[in-house]
């Protein structure tokens, strides 16, 4: 039986890269998920360096990243993982000469593997309604769900944006909320009649029950707090356990059905990259199959030669 080897990470590296984040954090706002996916990132391939190369951060080079992408690859890790590990090193050496950590950027010459697009999983429209009617209404816990999962496929929104929302970012009378999106970006989504009127009897019901002073969150937990991504997240799957639905869920799972349906329903994909906070198109862009499909099933139905 092979012994596992722990590797230390040293304190100096481990100072560099709480330095590093704490600027992304300041410069682009980045989320606590993507800030946390980097650190492993970066400490990954602190403890590469020292298994094999004896060095640290600040000391790696061009070759040195390159072995390193290669038993990536060896082991079997995904190309987009690797690609994310990439994109982490890149932006830490670019912050290293920018303080004079490091002479050069060891990155500079490398390019990113450019990765397949996947097509995300949706859920039909039977799905969702079977999904948003799991829920037990009598239980202030599931009404609070109810709402949830009605805004999040009325708006489309990340579920991180989901349960960050605070009260006064519901705008009653213009059926809107406003969303704090990526790099503190603000955007304006329609809510929707029904998104409107199970979010009203939530707050009227249940959340007053499960929190005798909420403060600002909009949707709290019994503590007063707002959910995790993750307890949200166990929330869904449970409710889709309830529902019998045997489709491949994801966190993201009702924000690609409201894009999926909107398109199948005629939207622009102008409107869908406002809708989802995309800041470039070729993000939105993911979703074209969908229109295709429309399109080819429009043609099966209404050429006479199809």
């Amino acid at each position: 039986m092979t012994k596992t080897t722990v590797v230390t990470i040293p304190t100096a590296v481990e100072e560099d890269i709480a330095a590093f984040l704490d600027r992304l954090w300041l410069k682009q706002a980045v989320s606590q998920h993507t800030s946390a996916a980097y650190r492993t990132d970066l400490r990954s391939f602190q403890r590469f360096l020292s298994q094999y190369q004896d060095t640290q951060l600040r000391h790696a080079r061009q070759q040195d990243i390159e072995r390193y992408l290669l038993w990536r690859r060896q082991q079997g890790l995904s190309p987009r993982s690797t690609a994310r590990a990439l994109s982490a090193l890149k932006k830490f050496y670019q912050h290293a000469v920018s303080e004079r950590w490091c002479s050069h950027d060891p990155t500079a010459r490398l390019t990113r593997p450019k990765q397949p697009q996947a097509i995300p999983h949706s859920l039909s429209e039977a799905e969702v309604e079977a999904l948003l009617a799991a829920p037990d209404l009598s239980d202030p816990v599931q009404l609070r769900d109810k709402a949830m999962l009605e805004v999040l496929y009325a708006t489309g929104v990340r579920v991180t944006e989901l349960v960050q929302l605070q009260v006064d970012q519901v705008h009653w009378q213009q059926e809107l909320i406003r969303i704090v999106g990526k790099g503190n970006k603000e955007r304006l989504v329609p809510l929707g009649e029904v998104a409107l009127e199970w979010l009203e009897n939530y707050l009227t019901e249940a959340r007053h029950k499960l929190c005798q002073q909420p403060g600002d969150w909009l949707f709290v937990t019994r503590r007063g707090g707002p959910l995790t991504r993750q307890a949200f997240w166990y929330r869904i799957r449970y409710y889709a356990e309830q529902a019998d639905i045997r489709a491949h869920l994801s966190p993201h799972t009702l924000r690609h059905a409201f894009a999926t349906h909107l398109l199948n329903h005629g939207a622009d994909l102008r409107v869908l990259q406002m809708l989802l906070g995309h800041s470039d198109l070729s993000t939105t862009q993911i979703y074209t199959h969908v229109a295709r499909e429309r399109l080819q099933q429009l043609h099966a139905v209404h050429h006479p030669r199809a």
